[in-house]
């Protein structure tokens, strides 16, 4: 997985992009219900402890490492393993000759029937891909992962080590987000919290993205 950050450069001179991904659950839509006073001298910003829910979406966001862009998110209410391979459907599509390797954690819908089934149509593989519970590449978790590990693949998955999310950089910006624009944001509705999300984006990818300086090599931290 290190190693993938540390050729993310390398390889997207070569049409191949590395992607980090991962889906940010359950962001509240909370209206305050009385505006915030601003700071003024001698006297701290006063925010309303009250509010309204209006729901809730989920975020699934792409970090291109090699640029610190984030790319082709998605916003939904669900987060089912089709949400998933829609959405690497619609990522693929942005360029969709190249080669892609995509950065997850060990979640189930990560390593799905569905994304199987996506990635072998892609990468023209015609094979009986078994059946889910009995046999071949659907059999089990372990069978759907090593598939979709591969690197002949033109679309292939790095997954991080069990208990090791923090090591996917899409979790890095997703705490940006959370201070930014989450924390202390005010929304009047559900598309409004999507509305406020999609533009940080925007003004993320033009103002602020960059490579995030990655320093950890994969060795043991005590070593």
């Amino acid at each position: 997985m290190c190693q993938c950050y540390r050729e993310a450069a390398d390889q997207l001179e070569l049409a191949i992009h590395t992607i980090s991904v991962d889906e940010k659950t359950g962001i509240q839509a909370l209206e305050r219900i009385a505006a915030t006073k601003l700071m003024r001298v001698k006297q701290e910003e006063r925010r309303e402890f009250e509010y309204k829910r209006h729901g809730t979406l989920c975020l699934t966001a792409n970090l291109e490492v090699a640029t610190g862009k984030v790319i082709s998110p998605t916003m939904e209410t669900t987060r089912t393993e089709k949400d998933l391979a829609e959405h690497i459907a619609r990522t693929v599509a942005t360029d969709a000759d190249a080669g892609w390797i995509f950065v997850a954690d060990n979640l189930t819908t990560h390593v799905s029937e569905t994304l199987v089934r996506y990635v072998a149509k892609q990468c023209g593989i015609e094979e009986d891909l078994g059946v889910k519970g009995k046999r071949g590449i659907l059999k089990s978790v372990p069978t759907r992962r090593k598939f979709l590990e591969d690197k002949t693949h033109r679309i292939r998955f790095v997954y991080v080590p069990k208990h090791t999310s923090w090591l996917n950089q899409i979790e890095i910006w997703f705490s940006i987000l959370v201070r930014r624009v989450i924390k202390r944001g005010n929304f009047t509705s559900v598309k409004d919290l999507r509305d406020k999300i999609l533009a940080f984006i925007d003004y993320f990818n033009e103002a602020l993205a960059k490579p995030f300086k990655w320093t950890y090599t994969g060795r043991p931290l005590n070593v």
